[in-house]
């Protein structure tokens, strides 16, 4: 087993941090960070800051200049050896005659699998692979989930009383937070590539579903699961970006929505439903990386039972709204304790006046 240096980890904790700049613009691709460090000294760094663009390997390597030769590189996903939009980035790495690569953890990406880092070895150079990855996979998800997977991750957004009720008995609910929540919510909304939302939601509280108050240069993709085709050609969803509307089968309705701009997908399932596995296969398929779900009791409830959601993001309004109240999840009783989903907590935070629980499904 490789021992890491304290100096080491320090040089991966901050590729890491210039990683998560492109959180929420490098989709498809993965976010990734890299300094160059030679004799202690970061003489180079960079991150991946859009797809198509250079990788951060390229952007640290122009920085450190004749610096690179016989330096060591902290990057924090295994550098490509393939031909994409842009050249390999071990072929860089060789011909700056870096001496040393430390990856924080190798690439899911079959095309590449242990072949950049097998590339730069039989070349001489140092490899080191596994410092910081926990925390190197935290940060692509979505990327790992669909190279491993073949689908995206799948987080699910809640605002709720503390007792539980995300809207009235009418079907009234905004607003359960604040203002704060809701703003905190447009950023996990930027770092997705697609918002899923279900018919309910669309007809109770026609929401736009895109991106407001932050500049990342695009619009994740709008989802609809509208089993019988509802959704009305004036929804405000169909404007400001791209919108899939998924049905059951083939339906008159799809005409209208396809004039107005919409993708109408067939995705049968049993009962009238739609296949909400093959509609995340058919994510993956399009490079969708992260899947974010602002979604009533119903949808949620059954990507819950299917095993499709990764993580639970919960917002808890200091009120109260009753028995009568809608609730989070809609699930089939439950005879015995033993059916009960139970979680990991993540983290918990004050998100103004809310909590802010993120939590798996074990």
């Amino acid at each position: 087993m490789t021992s890491y240096s304290v100096s080491d980890h320090q040089h991966m904790a901050h590729a890491l941090r210039l990683a998560a700049r492109g959180l929420c613009t490098t989709s498809p691709n993965p976010r990734v960070g890299c300094v160059i460090v030679r004799d202690g000294e970061a003489v180079g760094e960079g991150w991946h800051e859009r797809a198509g663009g250079p990788h951060a390997e390229v952007h640290a390597l122009r920085q450190a200049g004749e610096l690179a030769r016989g330096a060591t590189a902290y990057v924090t996903l295994e550098p490509c050896s393939h031909h994409g939009r842009t050249p390999p980035c071990a072929e860089a790495l060789l011909a700056a005659g870096v001496a040393h690569v430390v990856a924080a953890m190798a690439d899911p990406n079959p095309v590449v699998a242990g072949s950049g880092l097998a590339r730069l070895q039989a070349r001489g150079i140092g490899i080191a692979v596994g410092l910081m990855e926990a925390q190197a996979r935290e940060l692509n998800p979505g990327f790992i989930s669909r190279m491993e997977r073949g689908r995206p991750f799948l987080r699910a957004k809640i605002a709720a009383s503390l007792d539980g009720g995300t809207a009235l008995a009418s079907g009234i609910s905004q607003w359960i937070t604040g203002d704060a929540a809701r703003h905190d919510v447009q950023r996990w909304r930027a770092r997705s590539c697609a918002i899923l939302t279900g018919i309910g939601t669309v007809l109770a509280d026609d929401p736009c579903l895109n991106v407001r108050e932050l500049d990342i240069g695009r619009q994740p993709l709008r989802i609809i699961a509208d089993s019988r085709l509802r959704t009305p050609p004036s929804s405000a969803i169909l404007q400001g970006g791209a919108l899939l509307v998924c049905c059951d089968d083939r339906i008159p309705q799809a005409a209208a929505l396809r004039a107005g701009g919409a993708e109408v997908l067939a995705l049968p399932g049993a009962d009238g439903k739609i296949d909400l596995v093959a509609l995340l296969t058919e994510l993956g398929r399009r490079g969708i990386n992260e899947l974010h779900v602002e979604a009533g009791a119903s949808l949620t409830g059954e990507l819950l039972r299917l095993n499709l959601v990764d993580e639970l993001l919960l917002y808890f309004a200091p009120v109260l709204l009753g028995s009568s109240a809608r609730g989070m999840f809609d699930f089939p009783a439950l005879t015995e304790m033993a059916q009960r989903t139970a979680l990991d907590i993540l983290d918990t935070s004050h998100v103004g006046q809310d909590i802010r629980i993120r939590a798996r499904p074990r």
